[in-house]
């Protein structure tokens, strides 16, 4: 049954002030929702690249050394490659060797990439002059980076704080690390 009349209600509000009242609230709670769920997702954003920076960290000593021939791997694709399109062969041993190969330049790429961040973040703790710097940087390096591995304990001791204090070293570079290597989008504004 439709409405005859827009009279005023028991509040003393006419029909076209109620729906105002309510739109405004409705419009004001879906932007509330909007807002808290873009800061959702770029926390989530945040995390994923800190998560993926140590990642590359905890697998760089296998990436790196996967690394090592990867170059002469790249070149004997290259001429595989070369001979199946030579010999008019384009079935899927062509598509499955430039995959390959493109995955090969992307780890060669990334490991290099990682390498000349990890160079920069040493010269930035350098350059700081703060001695918590340089713990982070030889925190990250002895436990990814260097051939001869240390366990958080060992470093603990070696720079005499306890374990906890070489977990937030890590934290703490990864923070700094995830900058370096995503750039511009790892930095929250505020």
């Amino acid at each position: 049954m439709a409405v005859k009349q827009m009279g005023k209600n028991q509040t003393g509000l006419s029909l076209e002030q109620v729906i105002e009242i309510a739109s405004k609230t409705a419009v004001s709670e879906a932007l509330t929702f909007l807002e808290k769920e873009k800061k959702r997702q770029q926390k989530q954003k945040r995390d994923r690249r800190l998560r993926n920076t140590k990642l590359l960290l905890r697998n760089y000593r296998s990436l790196k050394l996967h690394c090592a021939d990867l170059r002469m791997e790249i070149a004997d694709l290259d001429q595989e490659l070369d001979r199946v399109l030579e010999a008019d062969e384009l079935d899927t041993d062509a598509f499955a060797i430039e995959s390959i190969r493109r995955s090969k330049k992307r780890t060669l790429a990334m490991v290099s990439f990682v390498d000349r961040m990890l160079a920069v973040y040493e010269t930035v703790c350098q350059q700081s002059g703060k001695e918590e710097d340089l713990r982070r940087f030889q925190t990250i390096y002895q436990m990814y980076i260097s051939p001869d591995k240390k366990t958080a304990a060992e470093l603990a001791e070696r720079h005499y704080t306890n374990i906890r204090t070489v977990y937030k070293d890590v934290d703490s570079a990864c923070k700094t690390l995830s900058g370096l290597i995503f750039g511009i989008d790892s930095i929250t504004f505020h």
